[in-house]
């Protein structure tokens, strides 16, 4: 072991699945030292070899470090490998996919067992994890002072991005954006769907695609813009009117074509809707306000 090694944040890491490991391996690779954990111990083996110390408990490996981070399945896996643990002292990193509400009241049960706090949104595939160039990166909320005194470390494996002191912040983020991609997967499924029976290469249309999509991806800044102000009018181009308007032509391609509407008839729905309520000058934000409940 190194000088420059002893003098790295020593971690300990629960969980041991594919993030899991991509992460291990980040901090061993910058030389940290680890202790790792897995309810499958055969998940530590090819760790131990590259390093990783192996705790033959949850408790032991949170007894060995100050810094605890849990890459786990769910919630209910933290709460299972947590319990009876001494978290007392300890800073508890918590990177298990979980929704807001769950965040907040995992801070709330970390500091009555006497732990500093911090929830993640991991945005970023495991190939992507130690990979500085790759664009992953972490959201982070809870405590500032957790996050500052931890930031270098967190940033070993991925950047970070620092959300703000609600626990349940990070996991809002992570669910944000992950919802807007599953919304661009949703069209780009349709768009491939209407070629699917034509003479029509998949791989012509792919690269237009994905030029539309980044064309098109700025609008949420107006978005942004018009939620802040509350004035969905401003500098609107293709306005709801026309816009609901131009829906029955694709509704009526997607029947030619022999591909269902299911994708769309409910953003178009909730157009319509809108529409009802005499806000035909508006663009589209509008929209969001009929989903909130």
């Amino acid at each position: 072991m190194t000088p420059n090694t002893v003098e790295k944040t020593p971690v300990t890491l629960l969980g041991l699945g594919a993030m899991g490991t991509a992460l291990a391996r980040a901090w061993l690779a910058a030389g940290h030292p680890l202790t790792v954990w897995n309810r499958t111990p055969a998940r530590a083996e090819a760790l131990a070899a590259e390093g990783a110390r192996v705790a033959g408990s949850a408790a032991g490996a949170v007894a060995a470090n100050t810094l605890i981070v849990v890459c786990l399945l769910d919630d209910a896996s933290v709460e299972e490998a947590l319990a009876g643990t001494d978290l007392t002292g300890r800073d508890l990193v918590n990177l298990t996919t979980s929704t807001p509400a769950q965040a907040r009241a995992r801070a709330a049960w970390a500091r009555e067992r006497g732990a500093r706090y911090l929830d993640g949104g991991i945005m970023a595939v495991p190939p992507m994890i130690g990979v500085p160039d790759a664009g992953g990166y972490v959201f982070y909320s809870g405590s500032p002072e957790l996050f500052e005194r931890h930031r270098e470390t967190l940033g070993v494996p991925a950047g970070t991005t620092y959300v703000g002191e609600d626990a349940g912040f990070a996991a809002l983020y992570d669910v944000a954006l992950l919802s807007a991609m599953y919304g661009m997967f949703a069209g780009a499924a349709h768009a491939f769907a209407l070629i699917r029976k034509e003479d029509i290469d998949p791989g012509a249309l792919a690269p237009l695609l994905a030029d539309w999509l980044v064309a098109m991806a700025p609008a949420v800044h107006q978005t942004a813009d018009h939620l802040r102000s509350g004035d969905y009018t401003k500098g609107v181009v293709s306005n709801l009117a026309m816009q609901v308007a131009g829906t029955p032509t694709f509704l009526d391609t997607a029947e030619q074509q022999g591909v269902s509407p299911e994708l769309l008839s409910p953003y178009f729905e909730l157009m319509r809707r809108r529409l009802a309520e005499g806000s035909g000058e508006e663009d589209l934000t509008g929209v969001i306000d009929l989903l909130v409940r």
